[in-house]
């Protein structure tokens, strides 16, 4: 690990280095040996230059900052919320912040304390205090905004934690695999916070509704993943270890996507309608929950058309519907069985009722052009026909299949033809690519183990990033450190 560089707050000097570095970097010298190789070389140096260049001149910035008399009462003034009824000033602290470029500056800044009265002391001992000026900046983990962000985005996207070492050394951002695992459940837990706020305004009726799906047409695609999760085993801790051990519970966390799809059927990407993507391990209860919070707040109710689209899970179809209707969703509102499920019964019936493949082949494509023309009644008939001259465990198999198509009828999930004609989507792929990318890329594998908590955090930090949210998730949590005494 390359070793901090200290900032020295001379902007001339540091100009003056990276103008002399990157001067030489621009000589063409030995022009017969350039090639591919060598200017990638260059390109790495002349981007680390830069950074550190950068680095500098945040170090800078925030020297001046701290300076500035009226910043620093600013800062006293818009953190005073989370001080307690004996939080006072306790002087100054030095302080070690990393900006980008792996450049580190150290500031001397007020500090508060809460004074906590010991009945059996004579004197008040101090609980551990913060800076104002850090806590106000979104600095208070001795990272600037942009480096501690950056952190919890390649600690969530990457691969693993070790991948995003790798991708931040790149970047100059050195430093340990535990501290980036640990920035990256902090900066995670203050949104998984800012969203239970949210829940709790819904149920107090203080939500704000933003109205940001008015006269659209809107999609609400739902489904479940896989994650294994840890559970503790009970009994006697291990003599060797003092840990009671695990075992792995396979357990389904919940998604949905909610975007936004033009005349055309397109889905709409532009930022005054962002995607909405998230999900929870805290069961269909909890899901609910998240769903209506988003729901409401988007301001589902001022929809032009709403379609509900998902797979034949029994608890969807059971309990979104209700809440759709609490949430008064406009009169053209549809519910579907993705066209896919639907299409997979249907193959799964042909492989039993047919010999070969030609056979098999010819009936699905007419099943299925029979099911997308709305003739859904037709087609249970035919499938009725086969039942009859089946036996055994083919008959079971005709039956759990064709019995599948018509409960769906019942609930008035096949309607494709008349989805179709409005140009809303047929097919669940939204929530199935939001699944693959925040769940099984990174949540789900041999050997992966995660602690409820832990695997909360990661989904709903994936989802924002799928979403291409990231930039508004980071503004809501650096908005989250101010707090003024009023509020």
């Amino acid at each position: 690990m390359k070793n901090n560089i200290y900032s020295t707050f001379d902007f001339s000097k540091s100009l003056s280095h990276f103008q002399e570095k990157v001067t030489k970097l621009l000589e063409l010298t030995n022009i017969s040996e350039f090639d591919g190789r060598v200017l990638k070389l260059r390109e790495d140096k002349i981007r680390e230059s830069a950074l550190i260049l950068a680095g500098e001149c945040i170090a800078l910035l925030l020297h001046n900052l701290s300076k500035s008399q009226d910043f620093l009462e600013k800062s006293m003034q818009h953190t005073q919320g989370w001080w307690h009824k004996t939080t006072q000033k306790h002087g100054y602290k030095k302080r070690q912040i990393l900006t980008v470029g792996n450049v580190e500056v150290t500031l001397k800044l007020p500090y508060v304390v809460e004074r906590i009265y010991q009945p059996n002391q004579d004197k008040k001992s101090l609980r551990e205090g913060f800076c104002p000026f850090l806590k106000y900046l979104g600095m208070a983990e001795g990272l600037t905004p942009l480096v501690l962000s950056t952190v919890a985005q390649y600690g969530a996207i990457a691969g693993s934690f070790e991948a995003a070492r790798r991708t931040l050394i790149d970047w100059r951002i050195n430093i340990s695999l535990k501290r980036i695992e640990r920035l990256t459940y902090y900066f995670g837990q203050i949104g998984i916070d800012l969203r239970n706020n949210k829940l709790n305004d819904l149920k107090s009726g203080n939500l704000s509704n933003l109205n940001n799906l008015q006269d659209q047409r809107v999609v609400i695609a739902v489904d479940g993943g896989r994650t294994c999760i840890r559970i503790p085993k009970k009994g006697k801790r291990r003599v060797k270890t003092n840990r009671r051990g695990f075992t792995g519970e396979w357990i389904e966390p919940k998604l949905l996507t909610i975007y936004v799809v033009n005349e055309q059927g397109k889905k709409n990407k532009t930022s005054d309608i962002p995607i909405t993507n998230d999900g929870t391990y805290e069961g269909y209860q909890g899901f609910l929950e998240i769903l209506e919070m988003y729901l409401f707040r988007l301001g589902i109710s001022q929809a032009k058309q709403v379609l509900l689209i998902a797979d034949g899970a029994e608890w969807i179809w059971k309990h979104i519907p209700p809440v759709l209707k609490k949430l008064e969703c406009p009169h053209e509102t549809y519910h579907l069985l993705a066209f896919y499920h639907t299409a997979e019964h249907l193959q799964t019936f042909a492989d039993a009722a047919f010999n070969t493949d030609n056979e098999r082949q010819s009936w699905f494509k007419k099943a299925r052009s029979l099911l997308r023309k709305g003739h859904a009644l037709d087609l249970m008939r035919n499938m009725g026909e086969f039942i009859l001259s089946a036996s055994g465990e083919r008959c079971k198999i005709l039956g759990r299949e064709r019995n599948y198509i018509l409960k769906a009828y019942r609930r008035r999930l096949l309607k494709y033809n008349k989805v179709a004609y409005k140009k809303l989507p047929l097919g669940s792929g939204a929530v199935e690519s939001l699944i693959r990318q925040a769940v099984n890329l990174r949540m789900k594998g041999n050997s992966k183990f995660w602690l409820k908590t832990n695997a909360e955090i990661m989904l709903h930090l994936r989802c924002q990033w799928i979403a291409g949210r990231w930039d508004n998730f980071c503004n809501s949590v650096f908005n989250s450190f101010i707090k003024p005494i009023s509020a």
